[in-house]
């Protein structure tokens, strides 16, 4: 088991920034692909960024591309969803997830965090 928590989310105004941060306790943290998807009311869950284990794989949805970067310290077992240049789009609650192999479907991830909501004022 991969027990995953969120932190680093709140309000902030459209071209602003946000630090999101996922901490990971339980099973090896490193052979996991983590990733960060977002749901917004009334929308499909989407996956906004991923990285491999070793870092050298990254994917970004193309509505963050440029302003979102997804990084990860295996010492800290904790990846971390930066983001700047904010818009009210991307208001959203963001989910923390843990796969065994690089994929962009939510199914493909086993472990999912409680959420924290981000919200972009206009």
């Amino acid at each position: 088991q991969v027990q995953l928590v969120e932190s680093g989310g709140g309000l902030v105004q459209a071209g602003g920034s946000l630090r999101l941060s996922c901490a990971a306790s339980g099973r090896t943290f490193t052979p996991y692909t983590m990733a960060w998807f977002r749901q917004a009311p009334g929308k499909e869950r989407e996956i906004v960024a991923r990285i491999t284990w070793g870092g050298t794989s990254l994917g970004y949805a193309e509505s963050v591309k440029g302003r979102f970067t997804i990084s990860r310290d295996n010492i800290k077992n904790t990846v971390y969803l930066q983001m700047n240049n904010l818009k009210p789009e991307d208001t959203a609650v963001y989910y923390c997830a843990a796969a065994h192999g690089p994929s962009n479907f939510g199914s493909e991830y086993s472990y999912w965090g409680q959420g924290t909501q981000v919200t972009v004022s206009s």
